[in-house]
């Protein structure tokens, strides 16, 4: 129960888990569970009997429970405004003025498009026709878009012809399909403040608060037209806002935000253009997870492990349903009427169902499928889609849609291509096909040896706090023994983590550590040099993310990493599973994992979304002595430095050993730096900007396979201790 509820699995599902004899979540489960909780799209492929379906149900029980409950308690979105007909009395982005492909969150100001192709726009509500006004809009993932202004005249293209003018994430502003130079590139979490002066008849932007000067001057053919505030979209998330909140960054002066014109200067919309909206209900009765099954077999066991997890779950209980063909479908549109939660079934009799409106997509929070080459062979492509384009893609509580794909394997052309058209850059857990370092990482170790830098000898007291595995050793400087290069290491291991964070002047970065008390050392140390949560513009500023940590802290420590509001998020491998964070573009190993897999998996959280990174690992070239705890509190209060064989909660870690383990596993050598962690300049190197798209600041990845020191033929011949698997 304990490893479940580490995971962030609610108590009652962990309870349900423990009573099935699950003393320890699979490997598909450690992997899937926390990313599936955290929020994230996922594609998961693991051998039959890999517990797969529990990777994929107990975090879709959970969700759908506080989902419930959150309706339960009376915690809705915010209702949009309508006032009748198409005329509307609020500034919000106008759901009937969008392309068919444009999703609008509850709240009139999140929105999103997940077309990967096809550029897809909006407009908002009202035009202003006289003032200087502004609004800003915050990037919520990777994607492409632009934003600013347009008439009603206008394609919801923005800026491909002359009544549309943008400004995009690429650094390049346009009006009439001409694309030019303009400010600077934006991303996510950055803010566009966007100007509309109409006294001067001009139009300018700003990013997180540095005014980029003028883009457009206004037209005299268009002076006396009404201007709305409009975007386009490619894959891509961004809110507005249009004063209904404060501002992040305060507008130029004679300024005022947008639904603070005065009635006079303000005409609303009365575009209905092409998009049909519908009403969205309320209601607690629709279901909010679907999962699809290609066969009745496969259909019936995934519902009884339904049943199975939920079982201790209660107000409210959860309501599932069977829905196959074979069978008489009076009982099933019998509990649809009175209400369902998680709906599991094939695709004929679910297609049945939606197709004459019996069963309602409306509230659908996930959508699974399980099996997903199995559906794709037997020829339901073509129903996915058309079942996709029906659920919004934000819910009414202002939620993403999520897409869970399983599969037998991730590597089919059929499955890549549905994930594209579907999933919201998706997480690949994939325990069948040969782990491979992406083309966007770049990965370096740094070897730490006591012997050849003696400066841990030099610092006295002033630095990282151990783990006090040596609190009963003599680890003083001469004495030469197994625990004084071990305690060195530790030492010297907080040290290269500061010199990398400074050397490469990280502006982002999670650094992993192996135990919760190393997390805490290395959190500490920053704060003393001056870090911490709340020196934001500190480089150590850093939070901490472990099993310790009181749920609601892991969840703000998260969203200031996410936010930016700090800069280094430290944390366990547990804790790291579930966050669904894209293009980090640093990533520090304190400790190599002692599973080989994990180095994938670690240092696959830099160039993620086509992004460049940098991964760097402190390697340790003497043992190292480290907690392993088998003790019934696993850990709290424990203060047993025995090694494990001789009844303690301590083994010797033999890092040279796992690297060796980590490189025949990749089958390539893994580039070695010196001490002072400057990175060789290579074909990757010194051509790119670390959290850059791949192709801005040149040259292209070729490969990265550099001849490590002398040190590597050492280090193949002392592989004389295997870590037992840590707990």
């Amino acid at each position: 129960m304990a490893a479940f509820s580490e995971m962030g699995v609610m108590p009652e599902i962990a309870q349900a888990v423990e009573e099935m004899d699950w003393l320890l979540p699979t490997d598909i489960q450690a992997e899937s569970i926390p990313l599936i909780l955290g929020g994230g799209d996922v594609l998961m492929a693991a051998e039959t009997g890999s517990g797969k379906t529990g990777a994929f149900s107990i975090p879709v029980i959970q969700i759908v429970y506080e989902t419930l409950k959150d309706q339960q308690e009376g915690k809705k979105g915010r209702a949009s405004v309508k006032t009748g007909g198409t005329v509307f009395n609020k500034w919000q982005m106008n759901p009937y003025d969008r392309s068919s492909a444009f999703a609008i969150g509850p709240d009139g100001f999140c929105c999103q498009s997940r077309e990967f192709k096809e550029w897809h726009g909006c407009r908002s509500t009202r035009g202003v026709t006289k003032g200087k006004y502004y609004y800003e809009m915050t990037c919520q993932d990777q994607g492409l878009c632009r934003v600013g202004f347009s008439t009603i005249q206008a394609v919801l293209d923005l800026g491909t012809d002359k009544y549309g003018f943008g400004f995009g994430g690429t650094g390049k502003k346009s009006n009439n399909k001409q694309f030019d130079s303009y400010g600077e590139e934006f991303t996510m979490h950055d803010v566009i403040g966007c100007y509309l002066d109409l006294e001067n008849s001009q139009i300018s932007y700003s990013k997180n608060g540095n005014d980029l000067g003028v883009a457009f001057d206004i037209p005299q053919n268009l002076k006396n037209q009404a201007f709305f505030a409009s975007c386009v979209l490619k894959n891509a998330e961004l809110k507005f806002n249009f004063g209904d909140e404060e501002f992040k960054h305060k507008p130029k002066s004679g300024f005022v935000a947008l639904d603070q014109a005065p009635e006079g200067h303000v005409v609303k919309s009365s575009q209905t253009g092409s998009a049909q909206v519908t009403q969205v209900s309320t209601s607690s009765n629709l279901p909010k997870a679907l999962i699809i099954e290609p066969s009745k077999e496969l259909a019936e066991q995934t519902l009884n492990v339904v049943k199975q997890f939920k079982k201790f779950v209660d107000n409210p209980k959860l309501r599932e349903l069977l829905v196959i063909g074979g069978v008489a479908a009076k009982d099933q549109l019998a509990a649809l009427e009175q209400g369902i939660d998680i709906v599991v079934g094939t695709p004929g009799r679910l297609d049945d169902l939606i197709s004459t409106g019996k069963l309602s997509l409306a509230q659908v929070r996930f959508l699974v499928l399980d099996e997903c080459d199995g559906l794709l062979s037997a020829g339901y492509t073509d129903f996915i889609n058309r079942l996709h384009k029906q659920i919004p893609q934000v819910t009414s509580d202002g939620k993403r849609l999520q897409v869970i794909v399983c599969s037998a394997t991730l590597h089919s052309f059929d499955v890549k291509k549905l994930s594209e058209r579907i999933m919201h850059f998706p997480t690949w857990v994939d325990l069948k096909g040969e782990d491979s370092v992406p083309e966007t990482v770049h990965h370096v170790v740094v070897p730490v040896n006591p012997k050849a830098d003696r400066l841990w000898e030099r610092l006295g007291k002033n630095h990282i706090q151990t783990d006090e595995v040596h609190a009963r050793d003599n680890t003083r400087p001469g004495a030469n023994s197994s625990e004084m290069w071990s305690e060195a290491i530790k030492i010297l291991k907080g040290e290269y983590t500061v010199r990398a964070i400074k050397e490469h002047k990280m502006d982002q970065a999670i650094i992993f550590c192996r135990t919760k008390i190393d997390c805490d050392n290395m959190e500490q140390y920053f704060i003393q040099q001056g870090g911490g949560p709340h020196s934001k513009t500190h480089q150590l500023s850093c939070v901490c993310l472990h099993g310790d940590r009181k749920p609601n802290d892991r969840k703000s420590n998260l969203e200031s990493f996410k936010k930016k509001e700090v800069r280094l998020l430290i944390c366990t491998d547990v804790a790291a599973r579930g966050i669904d964070i894209h293009g980090v573009p640093y990533v520090i190993n304190v400790t190599l994992p002692d599973e080989k897999q994990n180095y994938v998996h670690r240092i696959g959280r830099v160039g993620r979304a086509e992004r460049m990174g940098l991964a760097i690992s402190l390697v340790a070239m003497e043992k190292e002595k480290v907690w392993y705890h088998v003790c019934a509190n696993r850990g709290r209060g424990c203060n047993n430095t025995k090694l494990k064989e001789n009844g303690g909660c301590t083994i010797w870690y033999n890092e040279k050993e796992l690297l060796s383990d980590i490189e025949e596993h990749l089958k390539c050598t893994i580039t070695q730096c010196e001490p002072d962690i400057k990175v060789p300049v290579d074909e990757f190197d010194g051509k790119v900007s670390y959290g850059q798209r791949r192709g801005l600041g040149g040259g292209n990845y070729k490969g990265h396979v550099d001849v490590l020191a002398p040190t590597q033929q050492q280090q193949q011949q002392d592989r004389t201790l295997r870590p037992q698997q840590m707990s």
